[in-house]
């Protein structure tokens, strides 16, 4: 299967960084199989960034969870690992908080809206995909094949 990982430099060796703030499925790197959300993550600073484009072979061996959709046990999960809570999956993949649904996962995490109030707002978002590898060995499923320019400019 083809991913994709969008960024401002082309990534032909990925690796697990960690940031300053967690990420919807913990610390790990992200790809996509939307090709055009890839490109929005590599020009999302308004500059000219690159897609990474990897083959992906599943290794059954691996601990994956994996979400079809959003559901209460994905905003859980997302809630855990956006308040640094790890886990010990080796591949996450599923449905993405962009910034907007993560504004709806911070007001459900500080209280300010309800788990019922999450659904009502997030429900109306356009789809979106992310697949996060969090071990060397869930990188070893990641083949480089090619960085593509993906242009800031409309």
């Amino acid at each position: 299967m083809e991913i994709y990982h969008g960024s401002p430099l082309i990534v032909e060796n990925p690796e697990i960084r960690i940031a300053k703030f967690h990420k919807d499925f913990y610390f790990g790197f992200y790809c996509t199989i939307i090709k055009e959300q890839a490109q929005r993550w590599a020009t999302r600073f308004g500059e000219d960034g690159y897609v990474s484009i990897y083959d992906y072979t599943i290794n059954s061996e691996l601990r994956i969870l994996k979400f079809e959709e959003m559901t209460d046990t994905w905003l859980d999960f997302i809630v855990q690992c956006r308040l640094g809570k790890a886990h010990d999956y080796d591949i996450v993949e599923g449905p993405m908080a962009d910034d907007t649904i993560f504004n709806y996962v911070q007001g459900f995490i500080d209280g300010k809206i309800s788990r019922a109030a999450f659904w009502e707002l997030a429900k109306f978002k356009y789809p979106t995909h992310q697949i996060s590898f969090h071990t060397a060995r869930a990188l070893e499923t990641l083949k480089f094949k090619e960085g593509v320019l993906a242009s800031a400019k409309k």
